[in-house]
């Protein structure tokens, strides 16, 4: 079991935690106080970026020190909304918000997973009807297998997990955050994923 540290109190780093809890892991989520969230990465082994996107850059290449020889698993979408608050745009057209945190981390292991989907899908994959597809997107192997693991945990069984390949390939898992303004405007908010039917 690990200790793990998200960043981001949302409805997203609020259902990893718990997930995550029930599993075994010792989890710490970081609140919006001043130093909570260096805090609470100098003291874990994995940290997952559930912040908004948009800001995401900003706030971790701040805990350079803290995330050093880390695995930061990134699962944000830095989007630009439309008006009527749903992502209309991409923050880093041609590159993603993965490949950027791992330009300002060098040192730091990132990982991108967990992107393509409804909030609720990433810790109970199995709700939906036909297995949903979650990528791997990272440039170290023993981090993506860490990873991976952790997924287990979540309800991903092995089949459903692809790895995409280097950090480069999270700019095609997170151009998908395109599909859901459509998706949800058309079907409304319930619960998907991306899919790769094989």
């Amino acid at each position: 079991m690990s200790k793990i540290a998200i960043l981001g109190v949302g409805r997203v780093g609020g259902g990893l935690a718990t997930a995550l809890t029930r599993a075994g892991h010792t989890v710490t989520v970081a609140d919006r106080l001043p130093g909570a969230a260096a805090d609470a990465a100098r003291t874990a082994q994995i940290v997952i970026n559930a912040t908004p996107g948009n800001s995401s850059l900003e706030r971790l290449a701040a805990l350079r020190e803290q995330l050093r020889g880390k695995i930061l698993v990134d699962v944000s979408n830095a989007t630009v909304d439309g008006p009527d608050g749903l992502p209309a745009a991409l923050v880093y057209p041609g590159s993603s918000l993965a490949e950027q945190l791992q330009a300002a981390l060098p040192e730091t292991h990132v990982v991108k997973t967990l992107n393509t989907m409804l909030f609720s899908v990433m810790t109970a994959p199995a709700t939906l009807t036909q297995p949903p597809t979650a990528f791997l997107s990272g440039e170290d192997p023993e981090a993506k297998q860490v990873v991976g693991g952790l997924l287990a945990d979540l309800g991903w069984h092995q089949e459903w997990i692809t790895d995409l390949g280097g950090i480069e390939t999270a700019r095609a898992a997170e151009a998908a955050i395109l599909f859901v303004p459509h998706v949800i405007r058309s079907t409304g908010f319930a619960p998907f994923a991306i899919s790769i039917a094989r």
